[in-house]
């Protein structure tokens, strides 16, 4: 299911923010051109684990991809590369703010040159304030934005164990470039936009920023709880832990009942949401010592009869065979597929991650780009002028 068949991607992207978004176009169809440098993508380097000879997490996100290795400070290399653009309708980067001004690819001249192009920037801080030159990694964006403050336990916070910054940014940048390609149609005209990763923190942060803004409280590491809601969060029980979130004073009810906790539910220091996130503590205390008496498994049963929504917490390894991720048809080998589905449907799987420089020669030959076939044609655009 190719939704943007045709379409090309001329992806400077390395780590982890900008293949992301890159690999998300190539799932839903685009043709991508990954140009690394001449020793590689540094995120190629990073593991153990390695599968394929390449860092397990470079697999992740580099999958349906052609790599071509230039060193865009040879005059040569930069002409491949200002080749490719003329027939690229995408073009994703992640350098600092002006490394690609002065190899001559800066959106102000190459959209000059290509009116038609969507030139997409992901950068650690964007081209405002005083950090716009500044290196950006996911855990330096989670600390920065107060990810990291709200995370974990009172007197020790993490990070979190995700990379949900950079992958926050990559969806962010794909819905930019989605909604350019939108606009090309009625206007036959491309544009430059740009993602930061300190701004996807900040969107992340947004109910937090908003509570302090509103009661001039800082909140703290959250822990395995929802500060808005009691109780919600991980509780033991006696092979593990499971996750339960009664997000209503009806569901709470029905905890309570599930639980044999009928007085608790009768109690007036606990009748409304406000009431119980007071007595948080409390509240988790009485419900904790009942869940700790009953197998995983039996729990589940119980709360699932009483309709309270809850989960197990699952390795990785428990992950891979649990019979949802096996029926969702999600995980594909070393893959996780995009998770939409279009009238049942997943969008059509990209390729294997290339080799290192696997398609260089045929770029420098001039056949960057696979020819078109298979009923591939590429887009004009409404006004047709390229």
């Amino acid at each position: 299911m190719g939704f943007l068949d045709g379409t090309r991607v001329l992806d400077f992207t390395q780590n982890l923010a900008g293949p992301t978004c890159t690999q998300i176009l190539a799932e839903l169809g685009a043709e991508v051109v990954k140009v690394e440098p001449t020793d590689g993508d540094s995120a190629r380097a990073w593991g153990p684990p390695f599968s394929g000879g390449d860092a397990a997490i470079f697999r992740a996100v580099n999958h349906g991809k052609r790599s071509v290795t230039l060193d865009l400070k040879r005059a040569d290399d930069l002409t491949v590369a200002r080749t490719m653009l003329e027939d690229a309708d995408i073009l994703v980067e992640s350098f600092r703010p002006g490394v690609m001004d002065r190899l001559g690819l800066g959106a102000e001249v190459v959209c000059a040159a290509h009116p038609r192009l969507i030139y997409a920037s992901i950068s650690a801080y964007g081209e405002r304030g005083p950090l716009g030159s500044e290196p950006g990694f996911d855990a330096l964006m989670q600390a920065h934005a107060g990810l990291v403050s709200v995370t974990g336990h009172p007197g020790a916070p993490v990070r979190s164990g995700a990379s949900i910054v950079d992958t926050a940014t990559a969806l962010w940048t794909v819905i930019g470039i989605l909604a350019a390609l939108r606009q090309r149609e009625r206007t036959g005209r491309g544009t430059h936009l740009r993602a930061a990763l300190f701004e996807a923190g900040l969107a992340y942060s947004a109910y937090y920023i908003a509570g302090f803004l509103a009661d001039g409280k800082v909140p703290g590491p959250q822990g395995n709880t929802f500060p808005l809601i009691a109780p919600y969060g991980e509780f033991p029980t006696a092979d593990g832990r499971i996750v339960i979130a009664p997000a209503s004073d009806r569901l709470f009810g029905r905890l309570c009942t599930a639980l044999g906790l009928e007085s608790v539910a009768a109690d007036p220091r606990f009748a409304t949401n406000p009431d119980r996130v007071a007595a948080r503590e409390e509240v988790r205390r009485i419900v904790s010592r009942k869940t700790a008496a009953l197998s995983t498994a039996d729990l589940m049963g119980v709360l699932r009869e009483e309709g309270i929504p809850c989960a197990p917490v699952l390795d990785m390894s428990e992950v891979c065979e649990d019979p949802q991720t096996v029926a969702s048809r999600a995980l594909v080998g070393d893959r996780v597929l995009p998770p939409l589905t279009w009238n049942g449907d997943r969008a059509s799987e990209a390729g294997d991650v290339p080799a290192l420089g696997e398609h260089t020669d045929a770029a420098r030959a001039g056949a960057a780009w696979a020819p078109p076939g298979d009923g591939e044609q590429k887009d004009e655009g409404a006004d047709g002028d390229q």
